[in-house]
């Protein structure tokens, strides 16, 4: 009874979301239409157009009319005569006191002028590149994926990449950057924030410049720094639209990577400059609530608010065909609105999420998107810090070890990560990091990731972590690593540049740091070959093995079963493989991170190895083993079957 009223709340609420949806320029060459939504109590609004994106007189202005809503606030259109395309506008709200909000490009802008201060007038049809109507969504099962994220600067900045496009939507359509991922085999790629955020100052792209992207400024209109031209508003969408059509071409999936949890500022925005207060969330002191750590966080829980998250997911998918999102600090929105955005969205658009905040949220931590209430959001994932900071060691101290650092009590965790996240009866969860219970209702709720953009990346990590360590345990121990990831139940994830050994020399956080920091290094393809080959074997092995990647709680519970663990050691089966449609049947991996050879028990019979001491060959194997103790190689994996 409660999932029927739940399923009638939604689809009553994405009704009203869909009859309230609203854009606030159409064009036509006859005339083109503006219209924006204020609160009940504006005076007035001014509409002002420019012949360019920033500077220059005013072409015109033209004090828009107004209508009261049925919730209050006040729908203000005007209707300007005439073929304007290529013109830029910007809103003027007169609040209640009379005082001038100062201009904004518009909550809901779609194309706009350099660094973002404008929207544009633009036809977007004419923005689609040839064939882009014939362009389809891979069809990946969220079981099947293997997320690659990357940054666009960090991809392909170098001279080594071989890349023309540096830093730009493009390098993702050209043949190299293509081959090299489908090469090593994932199948979505996941691009840090791509929409239009307040860091670089596009006016000068010729200079060094840099940030990850997490300070939203329009979070509908690709990012102008990422384009080859930021001053043409049509030229970011069609290349964003031409990166997308080659990921597909590809058969590569594209998430997205969305910040709706804050804005780069709040006076300054467009939510504060149309709508005052309304779209963040205050503490009882009048103060602003800061969950993201940025200085604000918006309010998801109002109406507008969550129709404006809803909406744009769906611009996203619907105009840029993008097939998933990741939800940056997904704990600071609530969770009635993730969910009003699932059941917006087609089934096969892939959503996660951070399941935790930075502060401390106005709303309280039963009413948010956090992991502990992912069984809350069905069809929505998160990643496991548990599992993370099990192999590598705890987010608070980059110097602290964990099972990769041979230190005790973390086997547990790993365990929890490889079956997914799921209640399992062989996984105690009084020994868990950071988890009270068990999360996750279906184990593709589950991130399985032991590095991405945030911290150290893996080889950084090692090297503070472990005293001493030398370049061949560093491999060997990223190995290893990686190997918890892609055997997960859960969806595998993993920062670009581990399979070239990447490292940014220490640094922590590294959102604002140069080219010399945060670029690929290709020639590491060459230096240690080893280290490619190995991803690209393990992800083709997680690829062309259903027993990897059951995609479901119930054959998980009834087909993984553990080994008895100890210090350093990690070992599961996967029995009756050949039930899951796999070809293989009793599958055996064992995780060891010490610095000796361990032993597991296995039943008796002929195996085939296809994976031990750094080495996978899932193919034709790498030989074949007998039943009884099997020695697993030092700060390994071995993976065999029968």
């Amino acid at each position: 009874m409660k999932k029927i009223v739940l399923t009638a709340l939604l689809l009553s609420m994405l009704t009203w979301l869909n009859a309230m949806a609203d854009d606030e320029m159409t064009y036509s060459p006859q005339h083109t239409t503006f219209s924006v939504t204020t609160l009940g109590n504006a005076r007035n609004v001014t509409l002002r157009l420019y012949s360019r994106g920033e500077g220059g007189e005013v072409l015109q202005s033209i004090s828009m009319k107004s209508k009261r809503l049925k919730d209050g606030n006040r729908l203000w259109t005007a209707t300007v005569k005439g073929d304007h395309k290529g013109q830029f506008y910007t809103f003027e709200v007169q609040n209640a006191n009379g005082q001038m909000q100062g201009e904004t490009q518009g909550i809901w802008a779609k194309a706009v002028g350099v660094n973002g201060k404008r929207a544009a007038i633009i036809n977007m049809s004419e923005t689609n590149p040839a064939g882009w109507n014939a362009d389809s969504r891979p069809d990946i099962a969220a079981r099947d994926l293997v997320v690659y994220e990357l940054h666009h600067r960090d991809f392909s900045i170098d001279a080594s990449s071989g890349l023309q496009h540096k830093g730009k939507f493009l390098a993702l359509t050209e043949p190299r950057a293509i081959e090299h991922l489908k090469r090593l085999g994932v199948n979505a790629v996941h691009i840090l924030p791509s929409f239009d955020y307040a860091s670089v100052d596009e006016t000068r792209l010729g200079e060094p410049q840099y940030n990850w992207g997490y300070d939203p400024v329009n979070y509908n209109v690709p990012e102008g720094g990422y384009s080859t031209d930021p001053y043409r508003p049509e030229v970011r969408i069609t290349e964003f639209k031409q990166m997308v059509q080659a990921l597909h071409r590809a058969g590569i999936k594209v998430i997205l990577d969305v910040v709706y949890n804050h804005t780069f500022d709040i006076g300054a925005s467009a939510f504060q400059r149309t709508m005052p207060d309304y779209f963040y969330r205050r503490n009882a002191d009048g103060s602003y609530s800061n969950g993201s750590g940025c200085g604000n966080e918006t309010a998801s829980e109002r109406p507008l608010m969550r129709r404006y998250m809803v909406e744009s997911a769906k611009y996203w998918v619907d105009e840029y065909h993008i097939d998933g999102f990741r939800f940056d600090l997904m704990g600071v929105h609530d969770i009635a609105t993730m969910n009003a955005i699932r059941q917006a969205l087609p089934d096969d658009i892939f959503i996660y999420g951070e399941g935790w905040a930075a502060g401390g949220c106005a709303l309280p931590n039963e009413q948010l998107g956090m992991k502990s209430n992912i069984a809350a959001m069905p069809g929505i994932a998160a990643f496991s810090d548990e599992m993370r900071d099990a192999l590598r060691g705890p987010w608070d101290g980059d110097d602290k070890a964990a099972f990769l650092g041979r230190k005790k009590g973390f086997e547990e965790s790993i365990k929890f990560g490889i079956a997914g996240g799921i209640e399992h009866p062989q996984v105690d969860i009084t020994k868990v990091n950071y988890s009270k219970a068990f999360w996750a209702t279906q184990p593709t709720q589950l991130i399985a990731y032991v590095s991405c953009h945030d911290d150290m990346c893996l080889v950084d990590r090692l090297k503070a972590s472990i005293p001493g360590i030398t370049l061949d345990e560093v491999i060997r121990l990223d190995l290893l690593a990686q190997t918890a990831v892609m055997t997960s139940q859960g969806v595998p994830f993993m920062l670009s540049g581990e399979e070239m050994l990447r490292t940014k020399r220490g640094v922590h956080n590294s959102y604002n740091s140069p080219d010399s920091i945060n670029h690929l290094d290709w020639n590491n393809l060459e230096r240690y070959p080893q280290v490619m080959s190995y991803y690209s074997g393990l992800i083709a092995m997680r690829k062309a093995h259903p027993a990897f990647h059951m995609g479901s709680a119930d054959m998980v519970r009834k087909h993984l079963k553990f080994l008895p663990s100890s210090d350093g050691l990690v070992a599961f089966a996967i029995t009756g493989a050949k039930e899951v449609g796999d070809e293989w049947n009793n599958i055996y991996v064992a995780l060891n991170a010490n610095n000796a050879a361990r032993n597991i028990e296995v039943p008796s019979g002929k195996y085939t190895v296809v994976c031990s001491g750094g080495m996978i060959n899932s193919c034709c194997g790498l030989g074949t083993t007998s039943g009884g103790k099997v020695s697993v190689p030092a700060q390994s994996a071995l993976i065999i079957h029968d």
